[in-house]
């Protein structure tokens, strides 16, 4: 939800979705105690293998070494995006409606930071999430992190 994920996805989605994939989403997480990642989330109905991981990482490698977006040194990590999918966007956001889902916020809203609730549907510029017995509107602008609750 970040505007450099944003053009990495751009750079990297005709590539990936050639390939037979759907690209879930891109996270570039600046440096921390393991240095910087460049996480790519992939999936496909049928799920994600480890071969699948390894052919977008050799083709989305190639692209890297070619368009050289990123200045700093960093790892490449190409995964599914799991049962507790994340979510980036308003696309995800509709997709996913009626689904529960933690979000997290770069700003409070209402006093608050972190949202958990059933996804209702993207409205203008935010999102409807039903928290308890209320509706609550989110900036889709100013939400940092979304995932899905894990159903069992």
């Amino acid at each position: 939800m970040t505007t450099a994920s944003d053009s990495l996805t751009g750079l990297f989605a005709p590539t990936v979705e050639a390939m037979g994939y759907e690209l879930v989403g891109v996270e570039y997480l600046g440096k921390g105690a393991a240095g910087a990642v460049l996480r790519i989330y992939i999936d496909r109905p049928e799920g994600i293998t480890l071969d699948d991981c390894s052919r977008v990482s050799h083709q989305i490698s190639g692209i890297l070494d070619v368009e050289d977006p990123i200045a700093e040194n960093y790892n490449l990590e190409i995964s599914s995006p799991g049962l507790d999918r994340p979510l980036f966007g308003a696309r995800d956001f509709e997709r996913f409606a009626g689904c529960e889902a933690v979000l997290k916020m770069r700003v409070k809203i209402d006093g608050q930071r972190k949202f958990k609730g059933v996804l209702q549907c993207v409205e203008g510029r935010e999102v409807l999430l039903a928290v308890d017995d209320k509706i609550v509107r989110l900036p889709l602008d100013q939400v940092d992190r979304a995932r899905l609750v894990p159903e069992f």
